[in-house]
């Protein structure tokens, strides 16, 4: 994936099953928990490089004491910011005084010293950047059970909705962006679960309490699902939340249909979730088989007294595990996507044997950019495979035949696919701190080629895993692969066509902008079917008001009178400069949707290749995007 994508935000949490001192003492690292968060923060950093935040809560303070914060930052190198900022003080102290002084004179000393710690890193998806939009986001209160900090890995497409039904409960939240919306609502009914729990329909029991004692019971019986139940049953999106309580609760929540990931694991020291499983394995020392998934449409509920559970927050809904995730987001190194990666690759090798005439001996085969790479080794491992069933048919027939040479066996017996690393990213190359009349000449330099890699008359296939604007493409890639000068290139996409908006963790909502609708578009017109284009427009146009569960995807019209290949080869047209002088021909494979099933099918989140939305807010947001492309609304369609 060339073109630079906001995505997929990356969340940290941990509970502390064992108090600071026992750190202390056992561990002799009163600083333990601090640092394991920062190992699940910088082990996941792929997943947010816009900002990064911590929340913590430190149990036990006296009254009047600071018992929940927060430290955010949006400059470059944001976890290692905050965590310089966060640690900064035990440097400062003597290692007696870190193994010996009093817990709570210790996290007075070091503020972000804590039981319950929340981290956070941020891709935005819109809003633009700073620290004010970086998460945790923090609602403060004068009763500790009450406090909520709140971080995610989420989109919404109803948060409109939402805020308008927060003003109906006479609520004035700031803002209607998602994350604001989403702490004002779980805070609205977390403090009606204290209303509950302290008044008159609550349990019998506390009637006769008051004052700390009933705070302090309040506190202890707060039920976490129950508050996320009735908080969160209007949402539509892809969310995971993650929260913690000034009280020291926490919790973790997932979207009905899974669509963002989120897992989690129990240490004899903590218990912690992640948004990736290694970063989990790598920072506790465990085996994969140790890490759990949470459950779609599950909560994760920690309570400060050790009580763990996991219960249903969200009526059972078909899992829709996001596609993307497995093939471009997570960091390849998780077990199962490294195998789905490398599916991917294998079941495009046929097809690009088939595309070059099975002539191996004047191919090249590479990748770009790294993040395909696993894709790649798939492909020349099933390469290897089919070219040598294939040269062994052939030997074995010429020897049935008795027409078998030397040289045929030498030819035949060891069939060699020529594998390269045709380009690298120059990774300290900076295109954003140019000007825009000068950064298309910096973006066309951003990969070096290696230069002997393909012969004159050889042609270059090169896979990458996705090709979403082909704006890379064009401005850089295939003028740089050019240089190499081969009779042809073949870019080969390691997922099917990008057709249609997302709107639950990628931020493409403007359906102008993909490649492959350019390219239908633009078949429409050359083959006398604009009308197409109008039709569609009507039909949106007249179930725009509709509510989102009774829309339909009419854009879907847009594509069918179209074949893949017939999309790829208008897009390898598309993206080929207008100014290249290059004479070879340039090709585009795409990998299809029965390819893409069979490689991960248990990720059936793939409405971004088949309109086939989750939820109905995803169908009123492609209704808009596609409005929006008409009018030449440049705006976010949802």
């Amino acid at each position: 994936m060339g073109d630079r994508l906001t995505h997929e935000c990356g969340l940290a949490l941990i509970r502390l099953k064992k108090p600071v001192e026992w750190f202390q003492s056992e561990l002799d690292d009163a600083l333990w928990g601090l640092r394991r968060l920062y190992l699940l923060m910088e082990k996941q950093h792929n997943r947010g490089q816009d900002g990064a935040g911590i929340a913590v809560v430190k149990r036990d303070m006296p009254p009047g004491e600071q018992f929940i914060d927060r430290l955010r930052s949006a400059k470059r190198g944001p976890v290692e910011r905050i965590f310089a900022d966060a640690l900064g003080p035990a440097s400062r102290l003597a290692s007696a005084d870190l193994r010996r002084m009093h817990p709570v004179e210790l996290k007075r000393r070091i503020p972000f010293l804590g039981e319950v710690m929340l981290g956070h890193l941020r891709y935005g998806t819109h809003s633009g950047s700073g620290n004010a939009l970086c998460h945790p986001y923090l609602r403060r209160h004068s009763v500790a059970s009450r406090n909520l900090a709140l971080a995610g890995n989420f989109n919404l497409t109803n948060s409109g909705d939402l805020f308008r039904r927060l003003v109906a409960l006479g609520i004035n939240p700031v803002g209607d962006a998602d994350t604001g919306v989403v702490l004002e609502r779980i805070g609205h009914f977390l403090d009606r679960e204290h209303d509950f729990l302290a008044g008159t329909a609550g349990p019998g029991s506390f009637r006769n309490l008051e004052g700390e004692q009933l705070a302090s019971t309040v506190s202890h019986e707060i039920d976490l699902a129950r508050v996320l139940r009735r908080a969160v049953e209007t949402f539509d999106g892809g969310y995971v939340l993650g929260g913690i309580l000034g009280n020291g609760d926490a919790f973790v929540l997932r979207d009905a249909h899974g669509i963002r990931p989120a897992f989690w694991v129990e240490a004899p020291e903590a218990i912690a979730v992640a948004s990736e499983r290694p970063a989990l394995c790598v920072t506790f020392g465990v085996p994969p088989s140790a890490v759990h998934e949470v459950p779609p449409g599950h909560a994760l509920a920690m309570k400060a007294d050790g009580r763990t559970s996991v219960e249903r927050v969200l009526p059972e809904a078909a899992p829709r595990h996001c596609a993307f995730e497995r093939i471009y987001f997570s960091r390849g190194n998780d077990h199962e996507i490294y195998e789905e990666r490398k599916s991917l690759g294998r079941n495009l090798a046929r097809r690009v044997l088939e595309a070059v005439d099975w002539n191996i001996e004047r191919t090249v085969f590479g990748f770009i950019p790294n993040t395909s790479e696993t894709a790649y080794l798939g492909l020349l491992q099933e390469l290897e495979r089919l070219s040598a069933e294939r040269a062994a048919g052939e030997l074995w027939s010429l020897v049935r035949s008795g027409k078998a040479t030397e040289a045929d066996v030498r030819r035949l017996v060891h069939p060699r696919i020529r594998a390269e690393k045709v380009a690298t990213k120059d990774q300290k190359l900076r295109t954003f701190i140019t000007a825009d009349g000068a950064r298309k000449d910096l973006i066309s330099h951003v990969y070096d080629i290696t230069r002997g890699t393909v012969r004159p008359g050889d042609t270059l296939v090169v896979i990458d895993d996705s090709i979403v604007r082909g704006m890379t493409l064009r401005e850089s890639i295939i003028t740089m692969l050019s240089r190499l000068d081969p009779a042809r290139i073949v870019i080969v996409s390691s997922a099917p066509p990008i057709l249609y908006p997302d709107c639950y963790g990628i931020d493409m909502s403007q359906l102008g902008r993909f490649i492959a609708f350019e390219a239908a578009v633009s078949l429409l017109a050359e083959r006398g079917l604009g009308r197409v284009v109008e039709e569609v427009e009507a039909r949106c146009a007249l179930q725009a008001d509709l509510p989102a569960d009774r829309m339909r995807n009419e854009v879907r019209a847009i594509y069918e009178p179209f074949s893949t290949e017939e999309i790829g080869a208008k897009v390898a047209q598309l993206i080929r400069p207008a100014d290249l002088r290059w004479p070879g021909r340039l090709d585009v494979l795409y990998q299809t949707i029965d390819g893409l099933r069979a490689a991960m099918p248990a990720s059936t989140g793939d409405w971004y290749f088949t309109g086939d939305y989750p939820t109905p807010g995803g169908y009123r947001v492609l209704n808009t995007a596609f409005l929006n492309w008409r009018r030449g609304d440049e705006r976010r369609a949802y």
